[in-house]
């Protein structure tokens, strides 16, 4: 800012202290420098002052070398001055833009990150720790009693502390980065319902069911069945969470033409159905939402029955056709 006044001082107050035009270009080219420059790493408050301020000192330097022009053609030759202004506002603007857009690609990808990491903490990692709260429980009932049962539960409270660690460890290996060896088994998916409907089975009260036709298995990608799976966990978790008095859990694949509708049912009598299921963290249902759309698919939740709720999930498959 300082050398634009002083130039346009030179200029138009003190005429006689810039004559001479191998000076001025000299000095024209050090302005140009210095708004590219400027355009390039002041600060935006600064930079809307500079610019302008330097761009009138380029474009009307030649005007009192040619006072007796008319005033189109003045106008004519400071807007041509101004071409080199506009270069050199360009030149500096454009890796500015470019390193603004960077910035925001970063921030927005490690949004994402984070995001898929609470969603993998909540899908796989609340599955096994709630299952673990809920042997434990049970363990204390009947640690005195039956100790033979407390020994079971202690060994499905490791089994699931195990599945815990190992999530918390892929989630982990995600943060690494691609570049980064997989140290971890890849994502669960259909061929691991059977265990996890056992184990839940297993931790509670509760009765569970899967009925899983062998042509599902067949006809869901790996990317459809890892979703199939994270609807099944949260499925569970929010029974273990949110209707502890439910007796019966049915997991129900249902294979159509193009697609596999997924159904999980429980027939608990909460006092308040709707609202026993919203999600502590606000990651659960709308998550696996964003999950099933994203490979083509839909989800919805609502109550079912007296009292119970039902989760359903259409999903794409490529089913094998039936042989004769």
């Amino acid at each position: 800012m300082f050398c634009a006044v002083l130039s346009l001082v030179t200029s138009f107050v003190l005429p006689t202290a810039g004559s001479g035009g191998g000076w001025k270009l000299a000095e024209v080219a050090v302005l140009l420098v210095l708004l590219g420059v400027v355009s390039r790493w002041s600060p935006l408050r600064e930079l809307v002052v500079a610019v302008p301020l330097m761009a009138l000192a380029v474009g009307l330097w030649p005007l009192p070398l040619v006072a007796g022009e008319s005033f189109p053609e003045a106008v004519g030759i400071a807007t041509f001055w101004l071409l080199p202004a506009v270069a050199a506002v360009g030149a500096g603007a454009y890796p500015r833009r470019q390193e603004r857009r960077r910035r925001s690609a970063v921030a927005e990808a490690r949004s994402a990150q984070r995001l898929q990491l609470s969603r993998d903490l909540h899908d796989f990692v609340a599955h096994d720790v709630s299952g673990i709260v809920v042997q434990a429980q049970a363990a204390r009932f009947v640690a005195t009693t039956d100790p033979s049962q407390a020994v079971l539960a202690l060994e499905r409270i490791e089994k699931a502390g195990l599945n815990a660690l190992a999530s918390m460890d892929r989630t982990v290996q995600m943060l690494h980065g691609p570049e980064a060896a997989p140290a971890t088994d890849p994502l669960p998916g259909v061929p691991q319902l059977p265990s996890l409907i056992e184990d839940f089975a297993s931790a509670g009260a509760a009765e569970a069911h899967l009925d899983l036709p062998p042509q599902v298995s067949a006809g869901l990608s790996r990317e459809v069945g890892s979703v199939a799976y994270r609807i099944v966990v949260e499925a569970l978790t929010n029974v273990r969470r949110h209707a502890p008095d439910a007796s019966r859990v049915t997991v129900a694949f249902t294979p159509t033409a193009t697609a596999v509708e997924l159904r999980v049912t429980d027939d608990g009598k909460a006092r308040s159905a709707p609202a026993r299921r919203a999600s502590r963290g606000g990651l659960g249902l709308p998550a696996l939402a964003e999950h099933a759309q994203a490979v083509g698919g839909t989800l919805s939740a609502g109550p079912h029955g007296n009292g119970g709720w039902q989760l359903t999930a259409v999903l794409p498959a490529t089913l094998p056709e039936e042989t004769p």
